[in-house]
């Protein structure tokens, strides 16, 4: 089957799958008019790459283990050469873990900000900070561009610019 044919029947680009072939993910077979043919099998290999990258590897990581896969990539169940990608895997679950940590402090962060945002009564900065850290259990980070931000300028003393 023709690139088209193939995007047409896994939802993926035809850009996409290009790029795939470029990356050595792909390898159809060429005809002598340079268009590539791919077999039915590509659909599962493309639907392979395809939950790797949902899962957080990149193109290159997936180069490597893509074989690990029952029917060069399309199978359900690794097979036992994939043990030498062990720590590979468990590196790329790793950073993927710890941008999930980094992503709930944020949300935790704005959802604090979000319910101390002041009220008609009392909306000075001091006061919403105050709910900040209250709601977040941490010290709002007092810098000189956070305040310059909200108009409050702090004097130094001539001991601490130093």
């Amino acid at each position: 089957m023709k690139i088209g044919e193939l995007s047409r029947r896994t939802g993926v680009s035809v850009r996409a799958l290009r790029y795939y072939d470029e990356q050595g993910l792909l390898q159809p077979q060429r005809r002598p008019s340079g268009y590539r043919e791919f077999t039915a099998n590509d659909v599962a290999v493309v639907a392979r790459i395809q939950t790797l990258i949902s899962a957080g590897l990149n193109t290159e990581l997936i180069a490597q283990v893509l074989h690990c896969f029952d029917d060069d990539g399309a199978g359900h169940v690794p097979t036992p050469t994939c043990a030498e990608m062990v720590t590979q895997l468990s590196a790329a679950r790793a950073r993927m873990l710890a941008r999930i940590d980094d992503l709930t402090t944020s949300a935790e962060l704005l959802a604090a900000i979000i319910a101390a945002a002041p009220t008609g009564e009392d909306s000075s900065v001091e006061t919403s900070r105050r709910r900040v850290s209250s709601a977040t259990g941490r010290a709002w980070p007092a810098t000189a561009a956070a305040d310059a931000a909200a108009g409050i300028s702090r004097r130094r003393s001539p001991a601490s610019s130093r």
